[in-house]
């Protein structure tokens, strides 16, 4: 038996965001941003990524920027470049089930997180509230 030919899914240009405020590079948070969404089971191989154009406008970035962002995701083996038609999901790249791998993602980030709530001297109870509260919408 044959394994199923991935489906292909038009993937939106909002599906990124950036923080212009941070010290992190667009570039850079494209690429963390693509990991977490492939890890999460957002994004599936074979779905089509929207053009450079497309997200460079939506973020209203340098394309160049976006461009290599996609180029370090092909590198990485994340994203497949199809002559004429852009970038897709690669086959091989796939989703984590392992709730402890995904958590490991956020550790970069709660880590900038906990020095700026230390820093500012606030009680993780305070803290964790507030991340709760952002968690849920609120």
């Amino acid at each position: 038996m044959t394994p199923p030919e991935p489906r292909e899914r038009q993937l939106s240009a909002d599906l990124f965001r950036v923080a212009t405020g941070t010290s992190e590079p667009i570039y850079r948070q494209l690429i963390e941003q693509m990991r977490r969404l492939l890890a999460g089971g957002q994004i599936q191989p074979g779905d089509a990524m929207p053009s450079v154009r497309e997200v460079a406008t939506a973020l209203g970035v340098n394309p160049m920027t976006v461009s290599k962002a996609y180029s370090m995701l092909e590198a990485e083996a994340l994203l497949t470049r199809r002559r004429g038609l852009g970038m897709v999901v690669a086959a091989q790249a796939s989703g984590s089930a392992d709730v402890e791998a995904r958590l490991e993602l956020l550790r970069p980030g709660l880590e900038r997180i906990a020095t700026e709530a230390s820093q500012l001297e606030l009680e993780p109870k305070a803290v964790i509230a507030l991340l709760t509260s952002i968690l849920k919408g609120k």
